[in-house]
């Protein structure tokens, strides 16, 4: 096992945004049409983080023409060019599934509003 944990230590990019579950996030991802690669930008809500190391994942969840649209993305994946964080959401839970069977705003997670304070103190 030990041998594992050392590929995956060479493999492991730095984190790319510190971002929750319950927050808006645009990530920017690498999309290879045939010969040609672009940039697509997908903003949801995150509504799961899974495994830990380089096989970290997590769930966007996002509304496309009344249509609920849902994209695992792995956290290391070199695709990934970066995570933009949106909105802040104030959940208390680890995984919000529950999301799934909302429609409208009920479908909507809080906006978690900080102290001027507290952003000094995470930006120091």
């Amino acid at each position: 096992m030990d041998l594992v944990r050392m590929i995956e230590a060479e493999q492991e990019k730095p984190e790319v945004e510190n971002f929750r579950i319950g927050d808006t996030v645009k990530v920017h991802f690498n999309i290879v049409e045939g010969k040609t690669e672009r940039v697509q930008v997908y903003e949801g809500l995150v509504i799961a983080k899974n495994n830990s190391g380089v096989r970290r994942s997590f769930t966007v969840r996002k509304i496309s023409y009344g249509v609920g649209v849902e994209r695992i993305f792995p956290l290391a994946s070199p695709r990934i060019q970066k995570v933009e964080v949106v909105r802040r959401g104030r959940i208390r839970r680890a995984k919000l599934y529950y999301i799934r069977g909302r429609v409208g705003k009920r479908a909507k997670v809080a906006e978690l509003i900080r102290k001027k304070s507290d952003i000094k103190k995470a930006s120091e």
